[in-house]
């Protein structure tokens, strides 16, 4: 494991509080990758990496100076402390190191990562062989596979010693089709905390299915209604509207500045009470989990709305420290090149009581979301757009033709307070959240809901 970071870790620990630092850490990372990508019935891109540094974090009067290196060794790491701190002052510093329980074994769906390239490069030609099966309307195909071991060592100055292990797996394929008029796109990603017993749940062939089955469809489909309308949203289509608009607002530091729509309403009713939203990093093999925040606190389930009452942010050290909270183990950075900020895991609407079927009959004219798009959010007031990559009409309570050309349009906050049916299905989606420039694995979810009346944007 990486018991060779471990005395260095100590050694920054101690010249850390010698400098008369509140807090700080060393983050220690050592980075596994392979990455390979099939496009226009060619193996290319194929490539495998190592990547290693230390980040260290000095912070004083809640203010945070930070530095990193690829060399790890002492004289680098103390070079970094001394251009961190303005003042060493020298004295001996006495510090109790614990190291905590790995707690990575509980969560990570295997650590096999002995596979041959050929084999990897296997998994990318069967995608693309089964997405090109579909005809000649399929014109394009993508298929990437990438995977990577991330180790990390986490010292800090109140003597704690944290190591963990995120293995994760990630393969997506891409289809554009045409019917000689127009372009269609099918897009499916999956991916695990885990190794590439991945693939012994869900087949390369199966991606790409769903992919070029997705854009072949839209092909057909006809130009999307625009209106006000009731929208169901399918747990098929993962929690992307959870995570961008209501999620990234229950994050501390916009909260704690006033940038959210959730600023100051803890304890307040901020959504129907049919709606329970919960942030949980040490669930088995989602995509997002990790034994540890890339700060050292324990990840766990995080109950950010109850029955629609407000219950808390996500929170980092600092954040933690600033407010008097404690921290929730959602201090999450890219790699050790950038500082830990508050971030989301594993964030979904937890499911209900009603069949899906049900809400679907129940539903006498509608629009059903299967796959969401991307889209903007503004955290402020909670105003979204979101496009729709699959979308059906529903009509006298029946599933009937495809749609195109749909953006949903709304109000994050106002959609949860109005959702009037939570499905008893639940689905995850998974992808990279960016933020302050650094991108982290996430993974989100939600039930069926339904969503009385939403402004629809379509071209007919």
């Amino acid at each position: 494991m990486i018991v060779d970071f471990k005395e260095l870790g100590v050694f920054g620990a101690k010249e850390l509080k010698k400098r008369g630092a509140d807090y700080g850490d060393l983050f220690f990372e050592r980075r596994f990758t392979f990455s390979g990508k099939c496009e226009d019935n060619r193996i290319e891109n194929i490539s495998t990496g190592l990547e290693m540094g230390v980040g260290i974090r000095f912070v004083k009067n809640f203010k945070t100076y930070y530095g990193f290196t690829n060399e790890i060794s002492k004289k680098a790491i103390l070079n970094i402390i001394e251009n961190l701190s303005s003042a060493a002052k020298g004295e001996e510093v006495i510090l109790d190191f614990t190291e905590k329980k790995k707690r990575y074994e509980e969560i990570v769906e295997g650590l096999d990562f002995d596979i041959p390239t050929e084999r990897k490069v296997e998994f990318l030609k069967r995608a693309n062989e089964k997405a090109r099966s579909f005809g000649d309307r399929v014109k394009q195909v993508t298929v990437v596979l990438r995977d990577q071991i991330q180790e990390v060592c986490i010292v800090n100055t109140n003597g704690k010693i944290v190591e963990d292990v995120r293995p994760r797996v990630v393969f997506y394929t891409l289809v554009v089709a045409s019917d000689g008029v127009e372009l269609q796109t099918g897009y499916e990603p999956v991916g695990h905390l885990g190794d590439y017993s991945l693939f012994e749940r869900v087949t390369p062939e199966e991606v790409a299915s769903v992919a070029a089955e997705r854009a072949l469809k839209m092909l057909k489909a006809k130009p999307a209604p625009a209106g006000a309308f009731t929208v169901v949203i399918s747990s098929k289509a993962g929690g992307t509207m959870i995570h961008e608009a209501v999620g990234h607002g229950l994050e501390a530091d916009l909260a704690n500045l006033g940038l959210s729509v959730y600023s100051g309403k803890v304890g307040q009713k901020v959504a129907s009470e049919l709606i329970t939203v919960v942030d949980n990093g040490f669930m088995k093999g989602k995509y997002g989990s990790s034994g540890y925040d890339d700060e050292g606190i324990p990840t766990g389930k995080n109950v950010l709305i109850e029955n629609g009452i407000l219950k808390g942010y996500m929170y980092d050290l600092i954040e933690a420290m600033k407010s008097g909270d404690e921290p929730t183990g959602n201090g999450r950075r890219q790699s050790y090149k950038h500082v830990p900020i508050p971030r989301m895991t594993n964030t979904y609407i937890a499911p209900g009581d009603t069949n899906p079927e049900e809400i679907i009959e129940d539903t006498k004219s509608g629009i059903l979301v299967v796959k969401m798009g991307g889209g903007q959010v503004n955290t402020v007031n909670g105003d979204f757009i979101f496009e729709v990559s699959e979308g059906y009409l529903i009509e006298n309570g029946q599933i009937t033709e495809p749609i195109k050309g749909v953006s949903l349009i709304g109000n994050g906050p106002k959609v949860l307070e109005e959702i009037d049916a939570v499905g008893n299905d639940i689905g995850f989606a998974i992808g990279t959240c960016g933020k302050d420039g650094q991108g982290v694995p996430v993974s989100d979810g939600m039930p069926t809901v339904r969503i009385p009346k939403i402004t629809v944007g379509g071209t007919k």
